[in-house]
């Protein structure tokens, strides 16, 4: 359908069909990255459609061939960094919630991660039901790169992938294929992106399980599988010198390009992402490790690494980001410990699990 002259497509496209519920982001020169606007609107169409008896499903997927979502837009992060970030931490503020609305959502919901899912793609797909990827599927939590750590529900996710294969992911931001996806728990199924379309036609008459179980194939092979030996003999180290250590000693040539890349990653999110990543295997609930992730947005926010990072790899484009301090060596766990700090009162992100009290 054309649009009318001086009039744009809606960031979000949300419409329903038979039994399901489409919900399909709209930015697909940006990869569909996430807006603030489009967060509450996705909101606004899973409040729509909890008590609608007519829509049983709910399917999430992503305009364009490039992929579902490739995280938030970080433009606008590092615009409104510069200038204070309070418009940022209220887009986390929402967009967590959000990710905790999707998990405890009451029907199926199916998130078609095909093609490039990063970031606050992972958030929006990651703790759904029913989680399909197919050939194309890039999945990946890349923040280390801009001074960031893993957010959206990402510690809790890649905290209880097996062995050390999260912390792997968490450290470095390499991409899943599907394979990896299926093994470290962050996908359901493998389908052929060519069958995308069929299935989404049969989720408007058929249950979820029984749709997705149509199109269902064994995924390519994968790499972790074979990799998981070294991965979780470096990784289960206590500090992140100790595994850049390992695996530089390790004699294997792509854990010792793995040590190379995490010595390009900000020092300070490395720390901080490890440190999270454990505490992530303590919680009780994907709430509590949101709140530990919103502190920690916050802190990265404050400091000059997530600035810096997004300047070199997005902004500039130069891929040279000068951390602050530039070193693992000079990042002290005091400072690391303060990234956990409480927030000031009333600044909390303050998800509760069902069934839980507030204290």
């Amino acid at each position: 359908m054309s649009v009318p002259a001086g009039l744009t497509e809606p960031e979000v496209l949300v419409h329903t069909e038979g039994r399901a519920g489409f919900v399909t982001l709209n930015r697909p020169r940006a990869i569909n990255a996430l807006t603030h606007a489009m967060v509450r609107r996705i909101d606004e169409a899973l409040t729509a459609w909890e008590d609608d008896p007519a829509v049983t499903t709910v399917v999430i997927r992503g305009a364009g061939e490039r992929g579902l979502c490739a995280g938030g837009d970080i433009r606008a992060i590092h615009a409104d960094a510069l200038a204070g970030g309070t418009a940022t931490a209220g887009f986390w503020r929402d967009e967590y919630r959000l990710n905790a609305r999707i998990a405890r959502f009451p029907k199926p919901y199916v998130a078609f991660m095909d093609g490039i899912v990063m970031g606050g793609g992972v958030g929006v797909s990651g703790h759904g039901s029913v989680r399909v990827v197919t050939e194309r599927s890039r999945i990946a939590m890349p923040e280390t790169g801009i001074g960031f750590v893993p957010d959206v529900g990402g510690t809790w996710l890649l905290g209880r992938a097996p062995g050390e294969l999260g912390t792997h992911l968490a450290l470095t931001g390499t991409q899943a294929r599907a394979a990896d996806a299926l093994l470290t728990g962050l996908a359901d199924h493998y389908v052929p992106a060519a069958d995308l379309p069929a299935l989404a036609d049969e989720l408007t008459r058929l249950p979820a399980a029984e749709a997705v179980a149509l199109f269902t194939r064994p995924a390519p092979a994968g790499e972790l599988a074979d990799r998981r030996d070294w991965i979780d003999d470096c990784y289960r180290a206590d500090t992140v010198e100790e595994i850049v250590r390992r695996l530089t000693d390790s004699g294997i040539p792509e854990a010792k390009e793995t040590a190379d890349v995490l010595l390009t990653r900000s020092p300070t999110a490395l720390k901080a992402t490890l440190a999270a990543l454990r505490r992530a295997r303590t919680l009780d609930s994907l709430e509590s490790a949101l709140g530990t992730e919103f502190r920690l947005s916050c802190a990265a926010l404050r400091s000059p690494d997530l600035v810096e990072g997004i300047r070199a790899q997005v902004v500039d484009k130069d891929r040279n980001p000068r951390w602050t301090p530039p070193t693992l060596a000079e990042v002290t766990e005091t400072a690391t410990e303060s990234w956990f700090a409480p927030l000031p009162e009333g600044e909390e992100l303050g998800l509760t699990p069902p069934g839980h009290r507030n204290r």
